[in-house]
Order: C-alpha cells, then sequence, then structure tokens
C-alpha cells in the first residue's frame, strides 16, 4: 500500500458529465474521464484493507487494491495487466457496470468510496491508447472446435478464454454484428460500438472465428453443430421480454423496449431501415412517452427518447419509491436499495412510483393514454408511445435451447449447475444471461470465463483418455 493516509488526505471526485443541453445533441459518449494524475491520486484512497470487502462486491474478483497501488504509483502498465487477469473486457464494465465494488468499499461506510469504476475504465483506456493491449496468442492448439451460440458479453468472454486455452472457438450470432446485448441493449452514449469492434478484431487475431447472421435452430440445426463441433456452448442471453397483460396491449404505439432502443443502435449504425425496423419505425419525437419499469432498461429509454425528441418522458415504476440514504448497518457491505438517479432521467423524466397500469385507451387503434392506480386510486397518463421495460422473463427456447434438448428451470433458464456449467444434455454447456436469468454484464463475464474454464476441463480430461 503506497499512500496510507489516501483516504484522509484526498476527497473523492468522480467523473463528471458533459452538460445536458450539450450531451442530448448526439448519440456519443459523454463523460468527461479526468486526467491521468487526477485518478492517481483517486488510487491513493485505497486503504488496502486486511479484508478487502470490494473482491466480494466484485463478480468478476477484480483484484481492486492491486491495481489501485499500481495506479498510484504510475504504473500503468502492470496495473492493466492486473486487471486484465480477471476481467476480459474492463473498458465495458468500466462504463455500464453498476459498481457492486463501490458499494462494498469499506470507504462506503461514510459514503467516500474509492472511484473504482472509473479508475478500472481509465486503466483499460490508458492501456488501449499506449499500445499495451495486444492479441495474446498460444503456441500450440489443442485442434478441438467449439461452437459458441450469442455474442454477447458471456459468449465473448467464453470464446476468447478458449481460445487462450489452445481451442478453437466458433461464436454464432443471429444478428449482423457481434456484441448481443453490448451491441443491441445499450445504448451508443453508454458504450461506444467501436468498443466492440476493437475487441472483436482481437479475438480474431487470437483465434476466434465469428459467424453472423445465423439464428441456431433456425439457420442451421443443434444436431449439425454436434456433428461439428465437440462442444456446444450455450450462452444466448435472457431475450425473453415480460409483456403487459391488459386491455389495450394490442394498441400501436405499444413496444418492447429492447425492440426500441435496437433499432436506434442499428440506425446509428448506418444499417438499412428495413433491417433497423422489421416491426414499423419507432419514434419517440413529438411524442409523450411513458415508459414502463424503473431499471438501466427504462433509463436507456429515457435517454434515447429525449434524444428522439420526445415531448415528455414519464417512467413508471410498480415498487414503492426506495430510501434516498441506506441503513449501512443493516446493509454494507451489500448492493444496497437506495434511490438513484441515472444520467438519462437527469436528462429530463417523471418518475412515478408504486403505480399498477390497468389498461390502456386508444382512438383509432393508436394508444393516447395508460389507465394506471396508486393505493387503489385510479389515473390517466397521456401516452402516444409506451415502451415496456419491465424485465426479462429468460431466454428464447423455440430455437438453439429446444434444438439442444436441454431441461429448464422452474424459472424458465437453462438448468446446469455453477461451476461445471453442464447442462443436462451431454457436450452441451450453458453460461451467463441464458442459465441465470437476466444479470448484470459484469456477471456474464464472470460466467463466460468460468464456463471456459469447464469446457477446458472437460476437452483436457477427453484428450487425456484419449492419449
Amino acid at each position: 500500500m503506497g499512500k496510507t493516509t489516501g483516504f484522509l488526505e484526498v476527497e473523492r471526485s468522480e467523473r463528471g458529465y458533459a452538460p445536458v443541453e450539450d450531451r442530448l445533441k448526439h448519440w456519443d459518449e459523454f463523460v468527461e474521464q479526468p486526467a491521468p494524475e487526477a485518478v492517481s491520486r483517486q488510487a491513493s484512497r485505497c486503504m488496502d484493507c486486511g479484508i478487502p470487502f470490494c473482491h466480494t462486491g466484485c463478480p468478476v474478483n477484480n483484484l481492486i487494491p492491486d491495481w489501485n497501488d499500481l495506479v498510484y504509483k504510475d504504473n500503468w502498465r502492470a496495473a492493466i495487466d492486473r486487471l486484465h487477469l480477471t476481467n476480459n473486457f474492463p473498458e465495458f464494465t468500466g462504463r455500464v457496470c453498476p459498481a457492486p465494488c463501490e458499494a462494498a468499499c469499506t470507504l462506503n461506510i461514510t459514503d467516500q468510496p474509492v472511484t473504482i469504476k472509473s479508475i478500472e475504465c481509465e486503466i483499460v483506456d490508458r492501456g488501449w491508447r499506449e499500445g499495451w493491449i495486444k492479441p495474446q496468442l498460444t503456441k500450440r492448439g489443442t485442434g478441438k472446435r467449439i461452437a459458441v451460440v450469442g455474442s454477447g458479453p458471456a459468449g465473448l468472454a467464453c470464446a476468447q478464454q478458449l481460445a487462450r486455452a489452445g481451442h478453437s472457438p466458433t461464436v454464432f450470432e443471429k444478428n449482423d454484428r457481434i456484441g448481443g446485448l453490448l451491441r443491441y441493449g445499450i445504448p451508443d452514449f453508454k458504450l461506444a460500438k467501436t468498443l466492440i469492434d476493437r475487441r472483436v478484431a482481437q479475438m480474431e487475431v487470437e483465434g476466434v472465428l465469428f459467424r453472423t447472421g445465423v439464428n441456431v435452430g433456425i439457420d442451421i440445426s443443434v444436431e449439425r453443430l454436434m456433428d461439428d463441433y465437440e462442444v456446444l456452448v450455450l450462452a444466448g442471453g435472457a431475450e425473453l421480454p415480460r409483456d403487459l397483460e391488459v386491455p389495450g396491449r394490442e394498441l400501436d404505439g405499444v413496444h418492447f423496449a429492447m425492440d426500441f432502443l435496437a433499432q436506434q443502435n442499428r440506425r446509428n449504425a448506418g444499417d438499412p431501415e428495413a433491417k433497423a425496423a422489421p416491426q414499423g419505425t419507432i419514434s419517440a419525437a413529438g411524442k409523450h412517452v411513458v415508459v414502463i419499469g424503473g431499471g438501466d432498461t427504462g433509463s436507456d429509454c429515457i435517454g434515447t427518447s429525449n434524444r428522439q425528441g420526445a415531448l415528455s418522458v414519464t417512467q413508471l415504476e410498480i415498487m414503492p419509491q426506495p430510501p434516498v440514504k441506506e441503513n449501512k448497518a443493516l446493509t454494507w457491505p451489500h448492493w444496497p436499495m437506495k434511490l438513484r438517479t441515472s444520467s438519462s432521467q437527469e436528462e429530463g423524466a417523471g418518475r412515478e412510483y408504486s403505480v399498477v397500469t390497468t389498461g390502456l385507451v386508444g382512438e383509432g387503434g393508436r394508444v393516447t393514454a395508460l389507465r394506471c392506480e396508486r393505493d387503489g386510486a385510479p389515473f390517466e397518463i397521456k401516452a402516444d408511445l409506451v415502451l415496456l421495460a419491465m424485465g426479462f422473463l429468460g431466454p428464447r427456447v423455440d430455437t438453439a435451447v429446444t434444438g439442444a434438448g436441454v431441461d429448464l428451470t422452474e424459472r424458465g433458464a437453462v438448468k446446469a449447475a455453477m461451476g461445471d456449467y453442464q447442462t443436462s444434455t451431454p457436450r452441451v454447456f450453458a453460461c451467463g444471461d441464458m442459465r441465470r436469468g437476466q444479470s448484470l454484464v459484469v456477471w456474464a463475464i464472470r460466467e463466460g470465463r468460468e464456463c471456459a474454464s469447464a469446457v477446458d476441463a472437460f476437452l483436457t480430461a477427453g484428450l487425456q483418455r484419449a492419449a
């Protein structure tokens, strides 16, 4: 530990945002990254606790005190190596992870946690700027081929680890671009898609093959993949959205959040409108928008709607408003339930809590309002566009999941134990949201890495038996 009194001498200072009136004019990232010297000062606040609870808060178990100390000592080259030991894609988590590590930081007891997320982001961004991040090539291959279905963070992490172990993974993606949720579910202003392209290029040099526009179970059968590959890894995410089963659901102007978000991301990428809007163009321009769901996806709908030119945006949450401040004695070091305001919510949105939607009202086949209740009292909200962001029920089971014949859990996820990640079907593994249900990008990366380790152990055992 380099600065034993750093947490006493340096105040917490987080990254800032570009002004709202400026950032609403474009789709680019708007987080203002501080200078490396300022990041080093923030890293000096790390107490190097005897029991680093930040490790328990971080799903990938990042070695946080280690690289904080290296950054404080201006050894950024070693810091990126230490960061990559546990996290394949810190530029993703450094932008979109809610940072449970900071909630678990000892300094969070006084609401002044180390700025772990921004330090992580600057480490990897500097690593790319300096040219320190290069493909990691293995000297010899095993000749074992693995099919990975899904190119989200779980599939990418799994494939990269398998390639580095000497195997030959091929990633199958039903869309025309690699990235899954990272590509189509997260707005560009939160995660620039050039970051994904950069990692894909690295992985291709490392030996990962990518096949886009291939919907496993429809364009190619699972049986065919099982004939051609030693192992099949299901990493397709939890894409089945929770629907709103109320009168008027059939009205035009009511859409799932992911259809809305993915369409805008495709437009930003320059994809043809026909691909971007198979169900018709969805636009918030000049409309009163209501977002049902108070989570991250709902927040992304707010930011996207405001950039498209919505007249107003209202976000509805079925749960009561959480407390402004948590009771640290009851919650720390766990992730607390408390009131949080996202950057998109800051850009302009009304937030309503304890609201149940009972029906949709329309004229001429289009939605015009929502019928709602709060504490038994009915009321209406004007709406020209309704976006459903109420979470996900699990993976879509009409394609690869059905083709693989795997057992499902009671909640509809693919059944596979954490540790060996093997499904009920021989040679078929599962990881990420498809296995655990809707979760965080950082959890997907962890599961992808662990699944790769399990697949490697399975294949290595087979090679040893063959010898």
